[in-house]
């Protein structure tokens, strides 16, 4: 690539644990992506001040530090990368990566090397660990020649790290030669000092602006939140959170319809962390009509040289506004506001249920964010498909006024959205048909108004179900022996185990059937009723069958589509892993078979069809030539005679 280099698998390392992701190298700077979205960070080469590789156990890492202070860890690259990225470095980038190497010795007495916010630990010339000072909650002396740093405990961590740094002391010896004391301060005591410049230590830093007695719904209470320069802290009667503005990758600000609150969502990567329980949304409440007026305790040179045009002076408004735009200036995360979506009742979103959970659903411009417990947010990049359901619990009278949302993600988890009402459907339907993500359940070439509809449309107990009349004709279908003569197949057929296009016709007609019985009932009012016959019975009551059209025994075979050849290769073993399945959700099953498998993995049974096609095609030709041979010589016998 001229462009750059792309690596996969590559994992965020740090204090937060590691999520595996995308690498980008260019010539402007470097890049990392979680996989699945997420976190992404990207680093101008202006801001890069040193590029370091280390051989770390089953693969390369890849250290990068920023003028800002920050050390970020990539870590899963092979020995040829390391000279083909430190060739592409020195050449685009102007950077000269070092090489430093890791102590596997075991000694645990060596010394410290303080660079930036990151504290190493060197056993002579190799690394034996390194921590961020950005992390320390607490440090003091213990005695006279002992450091104590302690962590935060409720800190962002990853949500694969099962252990977590609590506390580390460093013993440091009265004749210690790197951190020389004198006769009032010891060794210890300067090695404290210097970290005490360095780390994040509370007391050393006086809240921006604070938020008292604010409604957080996850984690669950009240808390005092205080917005730092560096990172936010929520402060409640328990618990003591503490988060860097690093972790932070959005804003959500949603106002409920109707109601007189307003959500903030913080969305963390790496989330937080309360126990065992992970936290990746701080989920706000604030009333919606609360003002508020908070002045920033920052100057006015920090302001103009640090915030210039991301903070201002003082703040005077709507409480969720004030509290949205401080922490967007100082953390620099974007902000996301409801988009195009309206409901039937012109909200943002849609009440719903989620894992028995009530809540609303926001359709946004680029996913969905269901709220407020359990928070869940769906991308749309990360969705295979959606799928319109109607209601099933609880008879017709509910299921006529609700239905459901499937949406399935590409990792094959499953979100199941309940209890949607029904007037809210062509709003949401049409919003995510404009988002171009595939509905399941809406056949190829149907219209917005067509199959899905059907499925959603007031029916009585005894009305038919388009969609599972579907899957029982295509069972018939398939199990039986004799061709379809009413199925031709469509050149661009694909093998699409459904079809819906018969869906609008049945909406029609049996809306067209409704009007004219009305009308036949209104004229026959003042008519006294008459008795008639039942249908396909003659005088004496035996059944008239319309005779079937005969069928031609030279006739070639259809062509049949991939999904039949996929059908007939897989429909025995359905039939032997399962003896007591029905023949009707065999063939939903494979259906859904169908539908997750891949283009490749389709390829063989499209191969199959094509030669099946070319093959019905040539013998179509001949049939039609003998056919039209035959009619030649029947009339000219006629005039013969």
């Amino acid at each position: 690539m001229t462009d750059g280099h792309l690596f996969n698998n590559i994992l965020l390392g740090g204090r937060a644990g590691s999520n595996p992701g995308q690498f980008k190298v260019y010539s402007g700077g470097l890049a990392w992506k979680r996989q699945g979205g997420g976190k992404t960070i990207e680093i101008e080469k202006s801001d890069l001040t040193s590029v370091t590789w280390m051989k770390v156990p089953r693969a390369y890492q890849l250290g990068v530090r920023t003028k800002d202070g920050l050390f970020y860890k990539f870590i899963g690259f092979r020995e040829q990368d390391v000279s083909s990225l430190t060739n592409f470095m020195q050449k685009n980038m102007g950077l000269s990566p070092d090489e430093k190497q890791l102590s596997v010795s075991g000694q645990n007495w060596g010394g410290i090397d303080i660079n930036g916010n990151m504290l190493t630990f060197m056993v002579g010339s190799k690394q034996a660990f390194e921590v961020s000072l950005a992390d320390v909650s607490q440090t003091q002396m213990q005695g006279k020649t002992d450091v104590l740093l302690e962590f935060h405990v409720d800190d962002t961590t990853g949500g694969n790290e099962k252990d977590s740094l609590m506390d580390l002391s460093f013993h440091v010896p009265t004749s210690n030669t790197q951190f020389v004391g004198d006769e009032n301060r010891t060794a210890a005591q300067i090695l404290w000092e210097t970290i005490m410049g360095v780390a994040d230590v509370d007391s050393s830093e006086e809240a921006v602006v604070t938020f008292e007695g604010i409604a957080i719904l996850t984690p669950r209470g009240r808390y005092s939140v205080e917005l730092h320069l560096s990172f936010l802290r929520l402060q409640g009667q328990a618990n003591d959170f503490k988060i860097q503005y690093s972790s932070i990758v959005r804003l959500f600000l949603l106002p409920k319809s109707n109601n007189p609150h307003t959500f903030v969502v913080v969305t963390l990567d790496p989330p937080i962390r309360k126990g065992q329980t992970l936290y990746p949304h701080i989920v706000i409440q604030f009333e919606t009509e609360a003002v508020v007026e908070r002045n920033l305790a920052l100057s006015r040179e920090v302001l103009a040289e640090k915030y210039k045009d991301r903070l201002e002076e003082s703040y005077k408004g709507l409480i969720h506004e004030v509290f949205t735009k401080v922490l967007r200036g100082l953390s620099g995360a974007k902000v996301t506001r409801p988009g195009s979506f309206r409901s039937c009742q012109d909200g943002y979103a849609v009440k719903s249920s989620l894992k028995a959970e009530d809540g609303l659903l926001y359709p946004l411009e680029k996913g969905f964010f269901f709220l407020p417990k359990p928070p869940t947010l769906i991308l749309h990049e990360e969705i295979e498909f959606v799928e319109f359901e109607r209601h099933g619990a609880g008879g017709a009278s509910i299921s006529s006024h609700y239905f459901d949302l499937l949406v399935k993600l590409k990792n094959d988890q499953e979100h199941l959205f309940r209890n949607i009402q029904r007037s809210e459907y062509h709003n949401l339907f049409n919003f995510i048909n404009g988002k171009h993500l595939k509905i399941m359940n809406l056949g190829d070439g149907q219209g917005a108004s067509g199959g899905v509809t059907a499925v959603l449309r007031d029916t009585d107990d005894d009305a038919v179900d388009p969609h599972l009349e579907r899957i029982k004709n295509q069972a018939g279908d398939e199990e039986s022996d004799e061709e379809d003569e009413d199925f031709v197949a469509d050149k661009d057929d694909s093998g699409s185990p459904t079809d819906d296009s018969g869906g609008e016709e049945s909406d029609a007609s049996e809306s067209g059937g409704e009007k004219e019985k009305l009308s036949k009932k209104e004229a026959s009012s003042s008519k006294p009723p008459v008795k008639r016959k039942p249908k396909g019975r003659d005088e004496e009551g035996s059944e008239k069958r319309k005779p079937k059209k005969k069928k031609d025994p030279n006739a070639p075979k259809r062509a049949m589509t991939p999904f039949m050849y996929f059908s007939m290769a897989e429909r025995a073993n359905m039939k032997n892993n399962n003896p007591d399945l029905p023949t009707t959700e065999i063939a939903k099953k494979l259906g859904e078979m169908w539908q997750k498998m891949t283009a490749e993995e389709k390829q063989p049974y499209i191969q199959q069809s094509q030669v099946d096609k070319k093959r019905y095609e040539k013998e179509s030709a001949v049939y039609r030539g003998a056919a039209a041979m035959d009619v030649d010589s029947g009339s000219g016998g006629n005039e013969s005679d």
